[in-house]
């Protein structure tokens, strides 16, 4: 019987809990504990886990490379935070703003290597070399998500499916490959894991375009904090870039006109913004969208021959993403 999300956490917290720490020169090693320790849902490492139960390995057999992707996630934060020049991470100081900026760049790389050495000590009969090609595709589409996005900012032009593109590398991917590396370990056929991976690819698609419609209509008290920055911030979004896709001259030219203020009332801006993605019913064609991305997500999960106990993880955690609403 698959453990659910509460078991599988259980699970990984103990293992987590061993990692070696205390490493020397602390110079190094001390920024990567702090981050390791910050917190969070580690629910990225819990998808290798269900991914090795759905084919019907342990998930013990895959806490190696559960670990890899909470380290590489880690990672992926401590430059994302420099990039952004973010002061703050779950509340904390960033490791740049604790150690330096310096320390953040070298102890992030230290942090890939540590991923790596995690990687390698998975089960001796599952196949390496095809784990360390799923975990490099992987680390890679984060990285060209990450440029893609930045380079977002700069441009003016850009259009819906490169959006998608940008934020299937940037967030999807490593969704997609935290099962698809379970289903390594444990045995799964190519087929089966392209199917994995294409389920978590698609529903970390869903979830984004989620987040950007709950980021401007939804509830502040259920979504967790005041809606509207992405208005504010002026951020490429799936809503932002529907709209523009569909709007007639008049609205698309009001729209970037607000765009465009760089001061101002922000509570006007946002609220003139929704009101123009309400008249080109932005909200129903967001939501139309998202939900076309799970039913294909669940088209392969389905496609997969495992018994449907094995699929109730998965399925609970898919649920828990799409569990906020508007």
């Amino acid at each position: 019987m698959a453990k659910n999300i509460a078991g599988l956490q259980e699970v990984f917290s103990t293992f987590l809990a061993a990692m070696e720490t205390g490493r020397e020169p602390r110079s190094l090693y001390a920024p990567a504990d702090y981050i390791m320790t910050l917190g969070g849902k580690r629910l990225r490492p819990l998808l290798t886990l269900m991914g090795c139960e759905l084919f019907g390995r342990p998930a013990e057999d895959a806490l190696p490379a559960a670990m890899a992707v909470e380290i590489f996630h880690n990672f992926s934060l401590v430059h994302d935070d420099i990039m952004d020049q973010a002061p703050l991470r779950r509340g904390m100081p960033t490791v740049h703003e604790k150690y330096g900026l310096n320390a953040g760049i070298l102890s992030g790389d230290v942090m890939l290597i540590d991923a790596y050495r995690s990687l390698c000590r998975c089960p001796a009969d599952a196949s390496l070399a095809r784990l360390m090609e799923r975990f490099n595709r992987m680390a890679a589409e984060v990285c060209e998500g990450q440029a893609l996005d930045m380079e977002f900012e700069r441009r003016n032009d850009v259009t819906l499916p490169e959006y998608l593109r940008m934020i299937e590398q940037k967030t999807a991917a490593l969704i997609g490959a935290g099962l698809a590396l379970g289903a390594v370990i444990a045995g799964a056929s190519p087929e089966e894991e392209y199917h994995i991976d294409a389920f978590g690819r698609h529903i970390g698609i869903a979830f984004q375009i989620q987040d950007d419609l709950l980021d401007t209509f939804g509830d502040p008290d259920k979504f967790g904090k005041k809606t509207g920055g992405d208005i504010v911030q002026n951020k490429k979004t799936f809503l932002l870039l529907k709209a523009l896709e569909v709007a007639d001259e008049k609205s698309r030219a009001a729209l970037l006109s607000w765009y465009e203020k760089a001061e101002g009332d922000e509570s006007e801006k946002i609220e003139e913004v929704k009101s123009i993605f309400q008249t080109l019913r932005i909200p129903e064609q967001t939501e139309a969208a998202k939900a076309s991305f799970q039913r294909t997500a669940f088209e392969h999960l389905r496609a997969i021959n495992t018994p449907d106990d094995r699929k109730a993880p998965i399925i609970e955690f898919s649920d828990w993403l799409f569990q906020r609403d508007v």
